[in-house]
């Protein structure tokens, strides 16, 4: 038997007003003088006392008799069982839970620092209970495990436009994060966990790598940035060489073309303020 069953207790109200009866009867009986009867009232008092047991909202009990599963008590109130019941309190209130940053290493070997959001609840308290030693633990542990599997599936970052690696720890956050809580939900099944929510809570490379991988990425920015210019730039002048063709306004052979071309590609593409040198001589000087 795998399974929870879910059961519900005697009313508390009810079990004390018997107490209340028994200590009556104990003090009337002691008024009077008869000890055995007193006797029997003190130690069914006593024996009842342990019964008494109160559920908050989002709270369980999981009542077992001698190592025997009796079922479990999930609606908030005041009860009264068994006294020789165990009442094991498990607590049905969603949880957070943010993992230390440990070091891993992605699908290209780099080394990453990276950390996860769990937000977790019990949904089977005889799971919980019986099926690990630990659960709270075996959470813990478990959310360590997936990361570092998650983390080794997939390159921090594409660097190089690869098309076997769409999908990055950095670029795809939705597409990991649902991997990750398919991860997490099958593992801590097993604890009758239910992941609400699992998601990166940081991610960074390690310190190590940091500054290496820091001038790798604003090279490929500034390379990017580059490629932009230099394609507007070709299209201007193309543009320009074009009007001033067809409008007659200026006849290039191809040496002159060359060099309009090149001071264009200069003035366009250049980081710096250029300052232009005006011809006011004949286009061969």
């Amino acid at each position: 038997m795998n399974q929870e069953k879910e059961i519900k207790s005697s009313s508390g109200y009810i079990a004390l007003v018997g107490l209340v009866a028994l200590i009556s009867i104990a003090i009337a009986t002691i008024v009077f003088r008869l000890f055995p009867i007193t006797a029997v009232a003190v130690i069914g008092a006593i024996t009842m006392l342990p019964g008494f047991f109160f559920i908050n909202p989002n709270g369980s009990r999981v009542m077992t008799l001698f190592g025997d599963y009796k079922g479990t008590v999930k609606v908030n109130g005041f009860y009264w069982a068994n006294p020789f019941y165990t009442r094991k309190q498990i607590s049905l209130r969603a949880r957070n839970f943010d993992s230390d940053r440990v070091k891993v290493n992605d699908k290209l070997g780099n080394p990453v620092m990276i950390s996860v959001i769990l937000v977790w609840k019990v949904r089977n308290t005889f799971k919980a209970a019986f099926e690990v030693d630990n659960y709270e633990n075996f959470v813990r542990v478990q959310t360590d495990a997936a990361v570092r599997k998650m983390a080794g599936s997939y390159p921090y970052d594409d660097w190089e436009d690869n098309d076997d690696y769409k999908i990055t720890l950095r670029s795809g956050m939705e597409e990991v994060n649902k991997a990750l809580e398919d991860e997490l939900s099958e593992r801590l099944e097993i604890a009758g966990i239910e992941v609400l929510e699992a998601r990166i809570g940081y991610l960074a490379y390690a310190e190590e790598i940091a500054s290496s991988m820091l001038k790798r990425q604003q090279a490929t920015a500034i390379i990017a940035a580059r490629e932009k210019i230099v394609e507007g730039a070709v299209g201007m002048v193309e543009n320009a060489l074009s009007q001033l063709s067809e409008k007659g306004i200026v006849e290039f052979d191809q040496d002159k073309k060359a060099t309009m071309v090149s001071n264009l590609m200069v003035v366009l593409c250049s980081d710096k303020e250029v300052t232009p040198v005006i011809n006011t001589g004949s286009l061969h000087q």
